[in-house]
């Protein structure tokens, strides 16, 4: 476990303890802390030769539980830094191996990997409490100096959104934005009982891959952007860009920018790019939110009655009949059509931060 709160769990009656409880050492595993230690060594040796890893590498290893893919990562590497919450798991990590000619070769760092400063490494390879999956990939994502590359564990279906493509059921903003910063590939699947305990769903091992460099986009547009098309990805851009929030947002941007005879600059140094990326991860939140199914105010369309906002509305649309995109639908569309289309909105002095 690597991040999350630690709570106090309350004794039963009688004693027994929490049913969910599964032992290994003597430690107690919570499912409710994301703890599904791995407990396949074949398993692990395949996700240990998956990985790449040099003799020279520096590990990262986030919530590395009882160590038994830390004792891999060790024999491969140079050195390995273990990100763990639990000050039980730490203190077993510790036991296992003080001693041993690894103990001078593994740093263990105590704390939330959410919230703690995260060192220097040039691989991450780790199995994850998969609640922290979002905001973890783009705190990763967001790191400098770059690394070469994360192999992580993720629950089945995060990793399927992760390497989804246009026109996949599964592709969604986690898809663009994750791609957008890096390849994504999947490795493995993981069945619930290489797990102890079994977690409730299947899981998958991806491998992520930082661009280097990164595209030249101004992150806060792109995200902006991107949102709006994914909050119904399968209505037309035609149809979203008509609804009355999206067109008031646009709007008050577009005024508010040319009062200030502004324009949002594409440039941006290392520590303000680390900020936006880390940024993008906070603002997914669930990563089933495709909201398509759901009906609410923002479906209504502006009506033409005020000129000045008919012909902003007339502006917008413009736009999307310029790069062909008015009945082009955001679940098909790739890297590259929604750079097009945001260079397209910045060209008419319409931005989306």
């Amino acid at each position: 476990m690597a991040g999350g709160k630690i709570k106090k769990e309350k004794p039963q009656k009688g004693g027994s303890g929490p049913s969910n409880h599964h032992f290994q050492g003597g430690i107690p595993f919570h499912k409710s802390k994301g703890q599904h230690i791995l407990k396949n060594p074949l398993l692990i040796d395949s996700i240990i030769q998956k990985s790449g890893i040099k003799s020279t590498d520096v590990i990262l290893e986030i919530g590395p539980g009882t160590g038994n893919l830390t004792k891999k990562l060790l024999e491969a590497g140079k050195s390995v830094v273990a990100v763990e919450l639990d000050p039980r798991m730490v203190l077993e990590l510790q036991r296992r191996f003080q001693g041993t000619p690894y103990s001078n070769r593994l740093k263990v760092i105590q704390g939330d990997v959410l919230k703690c400063d995260l060192p220097y490494f040039d691989i991450c390879v780790a199995n994850i409490p998969y609640q922290i999956s979002s905001p973890l990939t783009f705190k990763l994502l967001s790191h400098r100096p770059l690394f070469r590359c994360a192999v992580i564990m993720f629950q089945r279906e995060f990793a399927m959104r992760l390497v989804a493509q246009p026109g996949d059921t599964l592709y969604c903003r986690l898809s663009v934005n994750t791609q957008l910063l890096a390849r994504v590939n999947h490795l493995l699947k993981v069945g619930r009982n290489n797990f102890r305990p079994p977690p409730k769903v299947d899981s998958s091992v991806v491998r992520i891959e930082p661009r280097k460099p990164l595209p030249p986009v101004n992150f806060k547009e792109w995200d902006g952007l991107v949102r709006i098309c994914f909050n119904r990805k399968n209505k037309t851009l035609g149809s979203l860009f008509r609804q009355k929030t999206v067109l008031s947002l646009l709007e008050k941007n577009f005024k508010t920018l040319q009062a200030l005879q502004l324009t949002p600059d594409g440039s941006s140094d290392d520590a303000e790019i680390s900020l936006c990326v880390s940024a993008l991860g906070d603002t997914l939140g669930d990563m089933s939110m495709d909201r398509d199914e759901v009906k609410d105010d923002d479906d209504v369309e502006m009506d033409d009655g005020d000129t000045k906002t008919s012909e902003f509305k007339d502006k917008v649309l413009s736009v999307l009949k310029l790069g062909g995109f008015e009945d082009k639908r955001s679940s098909k569309l790739t890297q590259t059509d929604f750079m097009h289309l945001l260079s397209l909105f910045n060209k008419a002095g319409i931005h989306f931060s």
